[in-house]
């Protein structure tokens, strides 16, 4: 699997709500592969205290505002990253530690398994996404806490405002004790993830409504949804086209299987089911790296059977290059074996393409705003063995 990365701010974001719940978050961290470094900006809270709850919404904003700034182009994502693998592994250790899907964020807590339930509801009786939609709001609006939905269509209201061929999800979070507002913009990624997954095909957004106001990292809401995100809109959307909602619903129980022993993995994990020509690039390219060598433009047109014009094209419809899409695929290798340790700096270099460990430092930089030794030595995997020098699918079994 092509292994992506999230932004950092989302894991101190965590860490917050578990540190806000009485965790330590130390051991965490160091379960899931990821640097004690991480929880340094996270501001303290007296655990479990009623001073440490009248402190949580300063502390999240106070975390809000250390963000990074991110308001540039999609493919510019923040600084510092982590492997979203080992994202995932945190998130899991949380939701069985706190019993609660939402991690706190939510009105009143999740308890791990609804959304197991809900899936199940979904998958068994739905014929297509419309469906799964309307089944999936009505289920999480017999609880409490919520995440509670609705889905909208048409758009268009009564007095002709607005698109007749959009629909629109519209979440109710208003009940959500999120000052960081990443409870609010996880909820609407898992819905879009999960939709997708249901179709099998990445599902397009005409663009994502948030009630709050804009953050700093505002940028990485626009990667994570491949759409404009709206701040500070009447009410939280997202809005799609209508003709989406009568893709057929092509999952079992098996998939679901496989998907809920992965989750949240593959809702953190951009997946493009092969229907984009993103995906297919960002498949060929990272197919390519165990030999050290990124096929051209001209060599993948020629394996896509299209002309590299038509290529091109077909990128820019969806807001991106092939350089964008090969710095993306490089940048998120890099950054898991790093994380790993597995490997030295000058074979990673070549490993990625690069004719020579400058070259690579160069863009390391470029990408992350450090070099690759300064990202070990924050994340402590300097000082770990180099493994031999085997190829990757058979020292680990699996393709990076």
């Amino acid at each position: 699997m092509l292994t992506q990365s999230v932004s950092a701010h989302h894991v101190r974001a965590v860490l917050l709500a578990a540190q806000r719940r009485g965790l330590d978050t130390g051991p965490l961290l160091a379960r899931a592969g990821l640097p004690a470094t991480l929880a340094e900006e996270v501001p303290s809270l007296e655990r479990g205290s009623e001073r440490g709850t009248a402190e949580w919404g300063t502390a999240g904003r106070v975390l809000a505002e250390r963000a990074p700034a991110d308001r540039g182009p999609a493919d510019r994502a923040p600084s510092e990253r982590v492997p979203a693998e080992r994202f995932g592994q945190l998130v899991r250790m949380l939701w069985a530690a706190l019993d609660d899907e939402l991690i706190g964020f939510g009105g009143a807590p999740s308890k791990v398994g609804t959304f197991a339930m809900m899936a199940h509801a979904v998958v068994h009786g739905s014929r297509d996404l419309r469906e799964a939609l309307r089944r999936a709001g009505a289920f999480y609006a017999l609880f409490p806490g919520g995440p509670w939905f609705r889905l909208v269509e048409p758009a268009a209201d009564a007095a002709g405002a607005g698109d007749a061929d959009e629909a629109r999800l519209e979440f109710d979070l208003s009940g959500y004790d999120d000052p960081l507002h990443v409870g609010a913009e996880s909820t609407v990624l898992v819905a879009h993830r999960f939709a997708g997954w249901l179709v099998r095909r990445r599902v397009g957004l005409r663009r994502v409504e948030f009630v709050h106001p804009e953050p700093r990292h505002a940028g990485e809401c626009a990667l994570l949804f491949e759409a404009p995100c709206v701040f500070g809109a009447p009410r939280t959307a997202a809005v799609l086209d209508r003709a989406d909602l009568d893709e057929p619903v092509l999952r079992d129980a098996a998939a679901l299987k496989v998907f809920l022993r992965r989750a949240p993995v593959d809702v953190l994990v951009r997946a493009d089911y092969g229907s984009t020509a993103t995906g297919r690039v960002r498949h060929l390219i990272g197919r390519s790296l165990p030999a050290g060598r990124v096929p051209t433009p001209e060599e993948i047109a020629v394996l896509l059977s299209v002309s590299p014009q038509t290529l091109r094209r077909r990128l820019a419809a969806e807001g991106t290059t092939y350089q964008r899409v090969r710095d993306q695929v490089r940048r998120d290798h890099a950054l898991a074996e790093l994380a790993v340790g597995r490997i030295s700096i000058e074979r990673l270099s070549r490993r990625l393409g690069f004719s020579e460990p400058s070259a690579f430092h160069r863009a390391f930089r470029r990408w992350t705003g450090e070099t690759p030794r300064a990202y070990q030595a924050r994340t402590g995997t300097a000082d770990h063995p180099v493994a031999p020098s085997v190829p990757l699918s058979r020292a680990s079994g699996q393709q990076p």
